[in-house]
């Protein structure tokens, strides 16, 4: 009979407590998502409208302002170019060398950006500035670090090809004629460095393949021998440590 009583009772106890976190959980309410579509029938929806279609396509094509705008361009060709020059196919993987490159470039950049966030973004966002004059506010320190790493001779090769006046100061210079110039100013940097790389590790295979013929071994690769000599090498003078400063430093 205890065992009975004592049994009722936990039952009854559970059930109770059953009913309360039910009706707990029964006043939560589930969050509705929908998105609507509907006619504009003033001006002021439409250009909502075309300010949501406007921040959808620069969405879309982030990648290729962050790839075109950035130190990411330099930094990706060198470190390619840095791969081919050990000889290692599979070390390091692509992938983390495109990581190692966007996080270095977010390092490179942070200045630059937290310029944009203060003066353009955060007044924005509070509604104390127009899309317009925030834009205008927000793409000029990009312009400055883009002035700082381009070329002369590859502005005046696209002031040229687009048939302008030749504008008076950088100010009056468009941003659709900066952006090319300073992708192949970036293009032609990470070449230099490429090249200069694949001077130690050319090196080192020729001595190889000097010493391996000297000893008649021409059937074997030169590069089988080589490859842990170069990693040697790169791993004895810190190369990851002298690589990424050098690049680092090498942005105004």
């Amino acid at each position: 009979m205890k065992l009975f009583i004592a049994t009722l009772l936990v039952l009854v106890h559970l059930s109770i407590f059953s009913d309360i976190s039910y009706a707990q959980v029964k006043t939560v309410p589930f969050p509705k998502i929908g998105i609507d579509v509907g006619s504009a029938n003033n001006p002021q929806d439409v250009s909502t409208s075309l300010q949501i279609l406007l921040m959808l396509t620069v969405l879309s094509l982030a990648p290729s302002i962050l790839i075109m705008t950035t130190s990411y361009l330099r930094l990706i060709i060198v470190f390619h170019f840095l791969k081919t020059a050990l000889g290692t196919a599979q070390m390091p993987p692509s992938q983390m060398l495109a990581g190692l490159a966007l996080f270095i470039t977010f390092f490179i950049m942070a200045p630059t950006w937290s310029k944009v966030n203060t003066e353009a973004l955060k007044p924005y966002m509070d509604g104390k500035m127009s899309m317009e004059a925030a834009y205008d506010k927000g793409i000029e320190p990009i312009r400055q670090f883009m002035f700082k790493n381009v070329r002369d001779t590859d502005l005046e090769l696209f002031i040229n090809l687009s048939n302008m006046q030749r504008p008076k100061n950088r100010q009056e210079l468009p941003t659709y004629v900066l952006v090319p110039a300073f992708a192949i100013s970036e293009l032609r940097a990470g070449f230099i460095i490429g090249f200069f790389l694949f001077i130690p590790f050319l090196m080192v295979d020729m001595i190889v393949s000097s010493i391996l013929m000297s000893m008649g071994m021409m059937m074997l690769p030169p590069t089988l021998i080589s490859l842990p000599f170069k990693i040697l090498l790169f791993v004895l003078v810190d190369g990851w440590n002298v690589i990424i400063g050098s690049l680092v430093r090498s942005f105004g």
